[in-house]
């Protein structure tokens, strides 16, 4: 197994789309200050589809539909690739966004994509227009410590150039991950017990609404928006085309990995779960443990520090079986995490979210007995920085938790049915366990109890933003807020 799927977890985003989405419960204390409310939809809902060859005429970009030589659809995880759109706009500016919105909204289903990685495939509107964000890529270092990120841009891109300015932006490592649906979702990464989630660092976003105006959502304009923004998941709300973060000074960091052997695991899960919520901020790591018979697990992650720092934290874990740590620099450790590079993946994917430690890891060990050999499930330590911010300051609800754990198995699409009920039988068993919980940013179709999972304590809040920005349910999906 290459390392990059040993961690994938840190850095596979989930939600593809780049839709500002959302789902919550107001906070007790003083409320954020109001902003502007939409005015309400006097319009008319329109009968027939959309005009097509009109809003081709509209935009700068490209609008391709089925039947021409440019029409295609692939995205990074085949089992989604039979959902099919009535048409593809390849935007070119946020004017295009606009007009792809006011043509269809009301008329056809709409969603947005920026990265590849859509878990549950809503990036690809059945029938519906897909709203193609990847050309929206531009990247501008700013004065200070901010970056201007267009939407369509990957994790990868924003790294390189980054990297060349001595900054990094806390996010996932894998290079394909679209940085507006890590971003809506959260953004859970190597550096986040440092520096906190990908959205912690947002600092505005322009946001084509669903009645087709452009806003700009941050903590002093549309504040209600901004909030939903951070950790609420893409696609309720509108379609963000632009984000400003603020970055943080590239660290240099000492990466490693400790594979256990067999009959192990249950030790090092329970071993990892106390010395994970004790460890400083500097430390990150995940256990990922493998399907078979016995199931078997490598711990690994990164220190913000030298290898000697980290030698004396990584002695309080088993020994393992072999052992490899590296001191490396940011952008080295994000080339080590992100291995050779995958461009298409074929897997049925969810989640759960780790409270607080498992009493008997041994029950979440058994769930993974006798599965299949490119089968994972992987914690991913949070707390820390995470955990700085209060659960109702941002749409983000899991920021006490422990760790947020996913659960991966790669499939062949024609396979894809039957591994989805060996997903299922994981989750609900680690529910059973954890509790219903789950990471927006691992979607997942089947989810029992989806909103609340995802969202918690702030899906009320939520809510009364989906009404507010998208009262005519133009975002609409099987998984959107209402």
């Amino acid at each position: 197994m290459d390392r990059r799927r040993f961690l994938k977890a840190a850095g596979l985003a989930g939600a593809g789309a780049a839709l500002a989405a959302c789902t919550t419960t107001p906070p007790p204390g003083p409320a954020s200050s109001p902003s502007p409310t939409p005015p309400p939809s006097t319009s008319v809902v329109p009968s027939g589809p959309p005009d097509w060859t009109a809003l081709r005429s509209r935009l700068s970009g490209q609008l391709v539909l089925p039947g021409g030589d440019d029409f295609a659809y692939e995205g990074f995880n085949p089992v989604w690739n039979s959902r099919k759109p009535a048409a593809i706009a390849r935007v070119a500016s946020a004017a295009d966004v606009q007009a792809c919105v006011e043509a269809a909204r009301l008329r056809a289903p709409v969603a947005a994509r920026s990265g590849g990685h859509s878990y549950a495939g809503y990036s690809t509107p059945e029938n519906g227009l897909q709203i193609d964000l990847r050309e929206l890529a531009d990247i501008e270092v700013l004065p200070g410590d901010q970056v201007r990120v267009g939407a369509g841009a990957t994790l990868g891109e924003v790294s390189r150039v980054l990297a060349a300015s001595g900054r990094c932006l806390p996010t996932g490592t894998c290079p394909s991950v679209g940085v507006a649906g890590l971003t809506l979702g959260g953004g859970i990464g190597v550096l986040a017990r440092k520096y906190g989630l990908t959205c912690d660092h947002l600092v505005s976003a322009e946001v084509v609404t669903a009645d087709g105006r452009l806003v700009t959502a941050s903590a002093e304009q549309e504040p209600d928006l901004f909030w939903a923004l951070r950790g609420g998941g893409g696609g309720n709300f509108g379609i963000v085309t632009e984000f400003v973060f603020s970055t943080v000074p590239a660290p240099d960091v000492t990466v490693f990995s400790l594979e256990y052997p067999a009959g192990a695991t249950a030790d090092v899960l329970g071993a990892w779960q106390t010395w994970i919520a004790q460890a400083p901020d500097e430390l990150w790591s995940n256990v990922n443990i493998r399907g078979g018979t016995p199931p078997t697990c490598r711990v690994g992650g990164c220190f913000v520090g030298s290898a000697g720092g980290l030698t004396s934290l990584l002695s309080a874990l088993p020994a393992p079986a072999n052992r490899f740590v590296q001191p490396q620099s940011y952008s080295g450790a994000v080339k080590y995490f992100a291995g050779t590079g995958i461009q298409h993946e074929s897997f049925v994917a969810s989640s759960r979210v780790v409270r607080e430690p498992i009493s008997d890891p041994a029950r979440a060990v058994a769930l993974m007995n006798g599965q299949a050999d490119e089968s994972y499930l992987i914690f991913d330590g949070l707390r820390g920085a995470v955990a700085g911010i209060a659960p109702d300051a941002t749409a983000f609800p899991h920021r006490t938790a422990l760790a947020s754990a996913q659960i991966y198995f790669k499939t062949p699409p024609a396979g894809a049915t039957e591994t989805a009920q060996a997903v299922a039988r994981v989750r609900d068993g680690l529910g059973a366990l954890v509790g219903d919980t789950g990471y927006v940013n691992y979607i997942d179709p089947q989810m029992p109890k989806w909103a609340e999972a995802y969202y918690g304590g702030n899906l009320g809040r939520l809510r009364e933003v989906a009404g507010k920005y998208d009262p005519d349910k133009v975002f609409a999906f099987a998984q959107s807020i209402r």
